[in-house]
């Protein structure tokens, strides 16, 4: 089987689109809905919330901690300056009547 290789602008692209639709979630939830590998991917996590694209927030939970990622105001303007109108242009999937 073809693996298709994504580029890493294009994870951070998945990865902020997919925090904006569904909010705060937490590490595991992100890298699955966003088809990452925890171990592999993580840096690019790291590197977003030192470039404050996106937001990192420890919560007890028991003895373990949860890790929950969201969209930051930074993350939010360049959605909206630049990824919004590259999806209106550019869609993942052509519609039906085309």
């Amino acid at each position: 089987m073809v693996h298709e290789y994504r580029d890493r602008v294009y994870i951070r692209k998945d990865i902020i689109l997919k925090l904006y639709e569904h909010g705060e979630i937490n590490q595991s939830k992100l890298m699955t809905i966003c088809g990452l590998n925890n171990v592999k991917h993580k840096g690019i996590l790291d590197d977003m919330v030192k470039k404050n694209l996106i937001t990192r927030k420890e919560e007890p939970w028991g003895n373990k901690v949860i890790i929950k990622y969201a969209v930051s105001e930074k993350g939010r303007d360049i959605l909206k300056q630049l990824l919004e109108p590259y999806e209106e242009l550019f869609p993942r999937k052509e519609s039906e009547d085309e």
